[in-house]
């Protein structure tokens, strides 16, 4: 039956052999990834069937490497493009090959069954909601995940990654407090982002440390893109007390905070310094480059690949929730605060 195994049928082989074990398909698919949670004799009488049946695992045929899904919400902004590119040069170092995949047009459960059909040794989830039934589906199923900056908090025992968002945006407000600026605007993710949320935490507590009142009134909303981002800066800029000073929670955001400066008649920096989060490859082809957070995009896809594939292979992480650490790189976009603004 080793034809069977080695197409479609694949998976139609695990409900066979779930069914004479007298045993769950959930049960079946930790065998398969190695999962430790699975009894001996269990584990014996399932893999004894899996041979029966010519089951190969993924990637163990012929030499094929094993193939990891990578899905993101979408594929445009630079910060998604920098993690795609971690991911797939992670990927290439661990003789592993990388399919990457959006929900713009296909819900993340059929992603979760795609991952099955294709074989697939696990999937690397970025910016992206899981709902509670697929996060109970990826559990009950044993299927390896890994997500990378999740939009909401993950059940406890599937594996995240981020970078340290709260004390990195920390350190962008500090940098332009230490330029002397009062009234700091900022650019902040929709507040149901993980992300979004910890960097306007930092952002408060670098004006709190530095005896500065929060105003909600400098606070903008905005997905984390370049357009939403035009249209809220403007407006900022127009109200009777502007800020001299603003911090975007992504580099997308700080391009429009560049043209809406523009659009105002704004010099940058002269008239208005701009510190942004991520400094994805834009930030230093901007005009003027932008002063930014540094996130480490080849370390995240470096542990999200080496992570999953532990997974895949029935080794539990050492830690559920891996935080990378951010470092601030200072350039044009940013200058002390001029004494006729």
């Amino acid at each position: 039956m080793g034809g069977l195994a080695a197409n479609g049928g694949k998976y139609g082989v695990l409900s066979v052999v779930a069914r004479e074990a007298g045993v769950s398909a959930a049960t079946v698919s930790k065998v398969v990834h190695r999962r430790r949670d699975v009894g001996e004799r269990t584990r014996a009488k399932v893999e004894a069937l899996l041979a029966e049946h010519g089951y190969v695992r993924p990637g163990e045929a012929e030499g094929r490497p094993p193939q990891i899904l990578a899905v993101f919400r979408d594929l445009v902004g630079p910060y998604t493009l920098e993690v795609a590119r971690g991911i797939v040069d992670a990927a290439a170092g661990f003789g592993a090959g990388a399919t990457l995949g959006t929900t713009v047009a296909r819900s993340m459960s059929a992603w979760l069954d795609e991952c099955q059909k294709m074989g697939a040794a696990g999937l690397v989830i970025v910016i992206s909601m899981l709902t509670e039934h697929d996060q109970r589906r990826v559990l009950d199923q044993g299927l390896p995940v890994v997500l990378i900056d999740p939009l909401s908090p993950p059940e406890s025992e599937i594996p995240s990654i981020g970078v340290t968002n709260w004390s990195g945006a920390r350190d962008a407000v500090a940098h332009v407090v230490g330029l002397g600026h009062r009234r700091i605007g900022m650019l902040a993710g929709r507040p149901h982002s993980l992300a979004g949320s910890a960097r306007l935490h930092g952002y408060r507590a670098a004006l709190d440390e530095a005896g500065i009142a929060y105003d909600p009134l400098l606070v903008r909303a905005t997905d984390f893109d370049y357009d939403e981002a035009v249209v809220a800066c403007v407006d900022l800029l127009g109200t009777t007390d502007p800020p001299t000073a603003v911090f975007a929670a992504s580099d997308a955001q700080a391009l429009g905070v560049l043209e809406a400066a523009r659009r105002c008649g704004r010099l940058v920096p002269g008239d208005l310094s701009v510190v942004s989060f991520d400094d994805t490859s834009v930030a230093a082809m901007a005009a003027p480059p932008l002063t930014a957070v540094r996130q480490p995009f080849a370390e995240m896809g470096f542990e999200a690949t080496r992570i999953l594939l532990q997974l895949a292979n029935g080794i539990s992480p050492a830690s559920q929730r891996v935080e990378l650490a951010t470092t601030l790189v200072v350039r044009d976009s940013t200058a002390a605060l001029s004494t006729t603004v």
